[in-house]
C-alpha cells in the first residue's frame, strides 16, 4: 500500500486515510502492530532510492506475507491506487508489476480493480 502511495512521488492525503482506514478495519490486520507502519514506510522509502529497489519488495513482499494473502494484498494496493479518483500512470505500471510479481490471474486482477474503482467513484 505504502509503495503505491509513493510510486507517483506524492503521497495523496486520501491515499493515506485509505491506507489507515485499512489498517485499522480489515480482519488480516488484527494482529498488526500499528507503530510498525513507520519502519514499512521508511524500509518503502529507502528501496525506491536505490536502483533494485523494486526487486528487493517484491522479494520483501514474498518472504513475509503468505501466498494466500497475494489477492488481498493487490486488492489493498488498488484501493490506495484509487483512493483519490485518479490512478496515474506510474500506479497503473506498479500494479501491473504487482500483478506479475505475486502471479495474480488476469481475470482476478480485473475483477479486483473493478471493484476498487466501484469503491472510489464519486458522482
Amino acid at each position: 500500500m505504502i509503495a503505491i502511495s509513493l510510486s507517483d512521488e506524492k503521497i495523496q492525503t486520501a491515499e493515506l486515510l485509505t491506507i489507515e482506514r485499512i489498517v485499522n478495519h480489515l480482519p488480516v490486520f488484527a494482529a498488526f502492530d500499528q507503530d510498525r507502519i513507520t519502519q514499512i514506510a521508511e524500509i518503502v522509502f529507502d528501496l525506491f532510492s536505490e536502483e533494485d529497489g523494486l526487486d528487493a519488495l517484491f522479494g520483501l513482499v514474498r518472504d513475509n506475507l503468505p501466498e494466500k494473502l497475494y489477492e488481498t494484498a493487490y486488492a489493498m494496493a488498488c484501493d490506495v491506487a484509487a483512493a483519490d479518483g485518479h490512478i496515474k500512470e506510474t500506479e497503473l505500471r506498479l500494479l501491473e508489476e504487482i500483478r506479475h510479481e505475486l502471479n495474480i490471474d488476469r481475470l482476478h486482477a480485473g475483477a479486483i480493480e473493478r471493484a476498487a474503482r466501484a469503491r472510489h467513484l464519486t458522482t
